[in-house]
């Protein structure tokens, strides 16, 4: 099998950018809906996979168990039967009831009730059970940074990394500190997100998200060259992504190649035509017109 239909989408994903900045670019300003953040979107998915969260075997109650298997459903049952389970509860019951109640509260966008409920559920953990409480802070914090409470997740996420160092997970570290980087971007401390995002890549060097992310802050600071290795890493990683080829395209346009700005958008187009993504994408191809337009302009 040829490995030309494997490797057509990273190379309309990312294309080498010049060393010149475009002046005077729209794009400078007028970015597209920042991916870093983007709360709610990465909250609601982090409190779907909290259904899958191992805590220490004990006998849940029906109640809870019942919570757990009606969320996607029907969130507002499971929050009723969550709650219906807490009422009783105790010790590991009492976390699984918790974490249930946030997960269904998370479904219906109630981030203020879902992070305490995620809250009261790791604290009812046994102190000693680093990876459920590392697990729940970590949901507490996207929770808060949902509610657009950036500073109260950074007062969650930092023992919830604490927790997952112990139990050396680095699957979880690294994704607790992706949430990191998005809580201190948004309380403008972007050299600490560069740091958190540092750690991220380190213990995660295939998360692609912490690539994206580290593109977007880079470009954001104005240092392109690295704007455009880190976003080439991402490409690499997940060639798919519309979220990467959008922001290949604004770190191309940026940098003066509009070319690869073209490809990286209408490859956005290609890989995800319902995503928001593409939505921007399109608005963008829009603005440069059409290619044989701009062909013509370039030719003397």
């Amino acid at each position: 099998m040829s490995l030309l239909p494997l490797l057509l989408p990273l190379m309309a994903q990312v294309g080498p950018a010049s060393a010149l900045p475009s002046n005077g670019s729209p794009y400078a300003s007028s970015l597209p809906l920042e991916i870093i953040e983007k709360k709610d979107a990465e909250a609601a998915k982090r409190a779907r996979e909290a259904q899958n969260v191992v805590l220490p075997a004990a006998r849940a109650s029906s109640a809870s168990t019942g919570c757990m298997s009606a969320v996607a459903a029907n969130p507002e049952k499971s929050a009723e039967l969550a709650r219906s389970a807490l009422d009783d509860a105790l010790g590991r019951e009492r976390v699984r009831a918790g974490l249930c109640l946030g997960v269904a509260l998370s479904d219906l966008n109630r981030w203020d009730e879902a992070r305490t409920a995620f809250v009261n559920a790791r604290d009812a953990a046994d102190p000693t059970d680093h990876a459920s409480r590392a697990r729940l802070g970590a949901m507490a914090g996207n929770a808060a940074l949902a509610a657009g409470q950036p500073g109260q997740a950074l007062g969650l996420l930092a023992p919830a990394a604490t927790d997952a160092k112990i139990v050396a997970d680095a699957d979880l570290t690294g994704s607790i500190a992706v949430d990191r980087a998005r809580a201190l971007v948004a309380v403008k401390q972007p050299g600490e997100a560069a740091t958190a995002l540092a750690e991220a890549r380190a213990v995660q060097p295939d998360n692609a998200q912490a690539w994206l992310l580290s593109a977007t802050l880079s470009r954001r600071e104005n240092n392109l060259p690295q704007a455009q290795a880190q976003i080439e890493k991402a490409a690499t990683l997940a060639p798919q992504d519309p979220e990467i080829g959008l922001e290949a395209g604004v770190i191309a346009m940026l940098s003066g190649n509009e070319t690869a700005a073209r490809r990286s958008w209408n490859s956005v187009l290609a890989a995800g035509p319902d995503s928001d993504a593409a939505v921007t994408a399109k608005q963008y191809l829009s603005q440069l017109g059409s290619e044989q337009g701009a062909t013509a302009k370039a030719t003397p």
